[in-house]
């Protein structure tokens, strides 16, 4: 069981331009460091985040037998291109989608198959089902959901099982503590945190002074010009506690995250990086161990209510399974 996982999201624009080759090396350093976990989604990039992981897996042909590759369905996009138009969970949509990642990631079969997000407009169950049909094929090995609801997960569960559940979690986003990650140990399913560096935010890697123009967090609340400087100052907070101990921000938010985790409900974290330099540093998170003591005075020190802005604006939000 891989205990960080790389996140590929924003090796392909998400938070501005990126260097492709730069994102390929970064991705085979993290695989040569014992990475094992790679994930990625059809909508990052509309394709292109897909394209980029299988250009990673055919440069090495070595690496697609070392790790888990994980990636995502479900939104779909206007036709005239542009934002998100909505969430397509129907069951005759659920081969078409997989067939089209893995000719994107140029390989036979995906190791963790999520749902994106719940489609309000389609029982879970049937969503669930024709992905299990897909196991069945031999064409995906686990299916997993994403930002969904205690409720959904048992409903999923009782129809095939869910090996993972991803949803944000980190320092500042706290919602999985309010009963999901107990509906994971009951189902025996797996948590993956997605943000768990508060996207940059924990990492310090993001001043009060703003995002380039380019960056594509300008979308998100908490990085609004009115809400920043006061959560670049979380970052302050836990470089404090993180100089005590001999570490980074970055490692330190991760190895909290990484003992929310229980031995019935593993917790997986992913990072993002855009070079190999920051893989090295995040991947520091799996030598610390956190007693219940130090993870107590991390969330006082860095509590959820200080954090200024939703983790999404209303619409993103709204997609969202509570």
């Amino acid at each position: 069981m891989p205990v960080l996982g790389l996140g590929c999201m924003a090796m392909t624009g998400s938070y501005g331009a990126r260097d492709a080759e730069e994102a390929l090396r970064t991705i085979h350093h993290a695989v040569d460091r014992g990475v094992t976990l790679i994930d990625t989604a059809d909508m990052y990039g509309w394709g292109a985040n897909e394209e980029l992981v299988g250009r990673a897996l055919a440069a090495r042909p070595d690496l697609r037998q070392r790790v888990q590759i994980a990636t995502k369905f479900g939104f779909v996009r206007p036709d005239g291109g542009g934002d998100l138009r909505g969430i397509d969970g129907r069951p005759e949509r659920v081969p078409l989608a997989l067939e089209a990642s893995l000719r994107r990631l140029g390989t036979d079969v995906v190791d963790l198959w999520y749902l994106h997000r719940l489609d309000p407009d389609v029982p879970v169950e049937e969503t669930v089902g024709a992905m299990a049909d897909e196991v069945r094929k031999g064409r995906v090995k686990q299916i997993g959901l994403s930002e969904v609801s205690p409720a959904t997960l048992r409903k999923a569960a009782e129809i095939y099982p869910i090996a993972a559940v991803q949803s944000e979690f980190s320092l500042v986003s706290r919602d999985p503590e309010n009963g999901l990650l107990a509906a994971c140990a009951e189902t025996g399913t797996s948590f993956v945190a997605y943000g768990a560096l508060g996207r940059g935010l924990l990492a310090g890697s993001v001043g009060g002074g703003g995002l380039a123009a380019d960056d594509g967090r300008k979308i998100y609340p908490r990085f609004a010009p009115e809400n920043l400087a006061r959560n670049a100052d979380l970052a302050g907070r836990l470089a404090a506690l993180a100089a005590e101990r001999n570490t980074t921000p970055a490692a330190l938010a991760l190895a909290w995250v990484l003992a929310a985790g229980t031995e019935a409900a593993p917790v997986i974290a992913l990072f993002g990086a855009s070079r190999p330099s920051r893989v090295d540093d995040n991947l520091a998170a799996a030598g610390l161990r956190l007693t219940e003591e130090d993870r107590a005075a991390i969330s006082a020190a860095v509590p959820p209510g200080l954090v200024a802005g939703e983790r999404y604006a209303p619409d993103r939000m709204a997609a969202i399974d509570r």
